[in-house]
């Protein structure tokens, strides 16, 4: 098939890299505003690199990915959906309700299809959790903790389009929860803190937030992120059960040292970035996505996912403004 590819950024120059190799892409056909930079993407790759996304949806491609800027996310959606194209995207649909519900009617009028780039859904160890709960290898669930730590800050041009830590970063974290347990959060108290580098106070945004979440059968669950890990990269799910406890992201890469003598030292190569954690998810959600396509695979994480973990944001959000525990019920749903 021949495939249309929007935004040649670093994760869209990485899909291009594995379309490119996939064996069931014939074509490949790319754009970006940076038109040196969509041409280089499309040298190294064998593609084609067009002047606009206009272009890549009258190439007579067969679907779309979507890694443009994220304020471009919802316009590319609602575009692929008038003209029949499936379409990926990178998360989010848009950094409020009222954008990402927009996008969702028009792919729900075109009767199209959308997956949402929620990459950790195709990775081996979130995979075996999920199965180790839904199995009942745990006994009953009683506590969830997740953490996601970047190395090091953004550029601080990105912060203030970025939606915030908990819509940009821990939105990840909270799509990971309901697909593990198949259970939805009811409750949030969220906080943050802002004393971390003077550009997150300026745009607004904190560096470190925590979220504890209440599940609809009363596990606990929490959620920490920072912008500001310098022993490396470190996403991680711990799961604990009346009967057994398991981790995820826990392995010699993992940026961890234990305090204890006889403890594992340091890793000697620390995960550097989620491109190099993820890079085998991140395949394995576009082989995914075109198979889809082809009508070999029902949608793994449709829209309406990405609805849900956004909605659950912006409870944390509210609660870090308002100081104070916010029902998932005040958070619109349509």
């Amino acid at each position: 098939m021949r495939i249309g590819l929007i935004g040649t950024g670093r994760i869209g120059s990485f899909h291009a890299g594995v379309l490119a190799r996939h064996p069931g892409v014939a074509g490949l056909v790319v754009t970006d505003p940076d038109g040196v930079r969509a041409a280089q993407v499309a040298a190294r790759t064998g593609s084609t690199a067009v002047a606009s996304a206009e272009e890549v949806l009258g190439a007579g491609v067969d679907a779309v990915v979507i890694t443009s800027a994220t304020s471009a996310h919802a316009d590319l959606i609602g575009r692929a959906a008038r003209a029949g194209l499936p379409a990926f995207c990178e998360k989010p649909i848009a950094l409020d309700l009222a954008g990402t519900l927009g996008a969702l009617r028009e792919v729900e009028r075109a009767g199209s299809v959308l997956q949402l780039g929620f990459m950790r859904r195709f990775d081996a160890g979130y995979a075996a959790a999920r199965a180790a709960v839904r199995g009942g290898a745990l006994g009953r669930l009683h506590t969830v903790r997740a953490t996601t730590s970047d190395p090091a800050p953004p550029p601080a041009a990105y912060l203030p389009l970025s939606g915030g830590l908990f819509r940009d970063c821990l939105v990840h974290d909270f799509d990971i929860l309901r697909w593990v347990t198949g259970r939805e959060v009811t409750e949030v108290y969220a906080t943050g803190s802002d004393a971390g580098p003077a550009m997150f106070r300026e745009a607004g945004d904190v560096d470190t937030a925590a979220a504890l979440l209440t599940l609809d059968d009363g596990t606990l669950a929490t959620a920490t992120a920072t912008r500001c890990n310098g022993a490396g990269y470190d996403v991680r799910m711990e799961l604990a059960g009346e009967q057994d406890q398991i981790a995820v992201g826990f392995d010699d890469r993992t940026p961890l040292t234990s305090a204890e003598p006889q403890g594992p030292p340091a890793p000697a190569k620390p995960w550097p970035g989620f491109l190099e954690r993820f890079a085998p998810a991140y395949e394995a959600e576009l082989d995914a996505f075109l198979r889809v396509v082809d009508g070999g695979l029902p949608n793994p994480c449709d829209g309406r996912e990405a609805l849900h973990a956004l909605r659950v944001a912006e409870a944390c959000e509210l609660s870090r403004e308002q100081h104070r525990p916010v029902r998932m019920t005040e958070i619109a749903e349509v």
